[in-house]
């Protein structure tokens, strides 16, 4: 029905998705425009260039409404607009054109499981008293005990502590207690309530209209809830991740998929249709129902994010997953590094099993990280994943081989996680430094001052300004495989070859590219065919430990 906000190209493929890279925009952290060591709208806008030059096909905006950041943005104030401290609606508007008109489709951050404790909607419920219709678009309970002064039940928070705050009531007296899976700024909604369905409809509308092209969607399988009394015990958040079949109070409940339903009859209202992708942290099995044509259409596969350095693993992993997207009809998704975990290249240079809380508390100084190693793996699991069957999610500064940045002193840190977790855990700051553009300046080029998260002075080197042009630099090897990818990408088939080492992964796609990954400690032969890329040089035509390759052979004989 609507083609997209006046000025917009008109997008006419709807399965651009299916196979597309998404490169992940954490907004305060890309480009700052303004310099007031923020990053911001405009200066996303200022790097479409060098977006444009990764060959990526979709950009993802982590949010950036406006927000009094207790949670790195994902605490929203209002949906339908941006914090002024990152630009306008103008602002916006301009940046959607802008991408647009280098090829780039945009996916903008949607938090539909709680809103700011400053949302209009949430003073009001906190104004309006217990039992009224304003309280009801939220999740508030009385307390247990004669003075209602213990929490409804033993649920606790992601950040820590319990996941239930008592409100003052208007009459200066203790009330009742809301709910917040996150942090106590992030109240979550009743999505029972039809006025907070229809209001996130309204969104979805509003940001489709002006031209975004999907979604992705924020703890999508946390939105329905047993609420029903008395409350279940739930102690630990440790479950999530194992849910009952929809039969958890808090997750994966086979109720939510009545809300994304209504949220796809939205999405096809346009030409064409807008696309989502659910932040679903739930077992393989339950992923499908999120990816449904008849739901948000992708849900985020993690499952090669968590697993070790073991080619076994890969696989088995790798033909689950694509043959759960065959039943559900849609594609797989892959990635390696987003904004809520340890950068790749720091975990592929830790060794098995470390504790990555505990590593970040050490300021990343025990167990010692193996950089080299590190860097060579993950630009051997990266191009990897590049030629698998899917989409590609991409997380900013994967690009110039950064690491982790450990060793943030504890009066820096913004993640609520730090305090809310007594100080024994750092949180997330770490992947969430602002980029380096240059290779010397205040705050390496990110803007004309500093940056509201340290730089070490190591980031001088990994700047773009360093690689750029650079033969061998890790930005030349992305836009490298990215370009060879949109050349080499057809069907969405996988076949499995004969490696001849249970060390070595071998498959191809159809039109004859293969890829080759070496997970052991001894150079690997490789097929006959001719290489077109690989993530470190070849041995005398070996494929040597900890590397992956592309050839162009004649055919897949052998396939298994």
């Amino acid at each position: 029905m609507n083609a997209g906000f006046e000025g917009q190209p008109f997008r006419s493929d709807p399965d651009w998705w299916r196979q597309a890279v998404v490169y992940q925009i954490y907004p305060r952290s890309f480009a700052d425009g303004n310099g007031d060591g923020l990053g911001d709208i405009p200066g996303i806008r200022s790097r479409v260039t060098y977006l444009a030059s990764l060959g990526i096909d979709a950009v993802w905006l982590s949010p950036f409404y406006p927000s009094a950041l207790a949670d790195g943005g994902y605490d929203v104030d209002d949906y339908r607009d941006v914090d002024p401290r990152l630009g306008s609606l103008d602002d916006m508007d301009n940046l959607i054109r802008a991408l647009h008109a280098a090829g780039i489709k945009v996916i903008v951050d949607i938090v539909p499981n709680h809103s700011s404790n400053r949302h209009r909607w949430f003073q009001e419920a906190l104004a309006a008293g217990p039992g009224s219709p304003a309280r009801d678009r939220y999740i508030f309970r009385d307390g247990l005990g004669p003075d209602g002064g213990r929490p409804p039940s033993d649920w606790v928070s992601h950040f820590g502590g319990s996941a239930w705050t008592r409100v003052t009531e208007a009459s200066g007296e203790p009330g009742q207690w809301y709910l917040h899976l996150f942090a106590r700024e992030q109240p979550d909604w009743n999505w029972e309530n039809r006025q907070v369905r229809q209001d996130f409809l309204a969104t979805l509308r509003f940001w489709a209209d002006r031209g975004v092209d999907g979604f992705r969607v924020d703890v999508a399988h946390g939105l329905a809830k047993d609420m029903s009394e008395p409350l279940r015990s739930r102690p630990t958040v440790a479950d999530e991740l194992t849910p009952l079949d929809g039969k958890d109070p808090l997750y994966d409940r086979d109720e939510v998929h009545e809300i994304y339903a209504e949220w796809r009859k939205v999405f096809n209202e346009y030409d064409p249709p807008r696309t989502a992708v659910a932040e679903a942290w739930v077992p393989a099995a339950r992923r499908q129902a999120y990816a449904s044509p008849e739901g948000l259409g992708q849900a985020f596969n993690f499952d090669l994010l968590r697993a070790e350095w073991d080619p076994d693993q890969f696989r088995t992993i790798i033909t689950a997953n694509l043959a759960q997207a065959a039943a559900s009809g849609t594609s797989s998704t892959w990635v390696f590094s987003n904004h809520d975990v340890v950068r790749h290249a720091s975990r592929y240079g830790l060794p098995p099993g470390t504790d990555y809380a505990r590593w970040l508390l050490a300021d990343g100084r025990e167990p010692e990280e193996d950089r080299a190693l590190g860097l060579r793996r993950a630009c051997a699991v990266t191009l990897l994943m590049l030629a698998l069957p899917g989409s590609a999610y991409l997380y900013q500064g994967e690009e110039l081989g950064l690491f982790e940045v450990a060793d943030l002193p504890a009066d820096v840190l913004q993640d609520p996680i730090w305090e809310r977790t007594g100080r024994r855990r750092k949180g997330r700051d770490g992947c969430r430094v602002p980029l380096p553009w240059t290779t010397s300046g205040p705050s390496f080029g990110f803007g004309t001052d500093g940056a509201h998260l340290p730089q070490p002075e190591w980031f001088g080197a990994c700047s773009v300004q360093a690689q750029d042009g650079v033969e061998g630099s890790t930005l030349q090897f992305y836009r490298h495989a990215l370009a060879l990818r949109r050349e080499l990408q057809t069907y969405e088939e996988l076949y499995w070859c004969d490696a001849g080492s249970g060390s070595v992964l071998h498959f191809a796609r159809p039109g004859g590219w293969h890829t080759v990954s070496n997970f052991g400690t001894r150079p690997a032969a490789l097929p006959d065919g001719d290489v077109l890329i690989s993530s470190t040089p070849l041995l005398r035509g070996m494929l040597p430990p900890d590397a992956t390759a592309w050839l162009r052979a004649a055919d897949v004989r052998g396939a298994q």
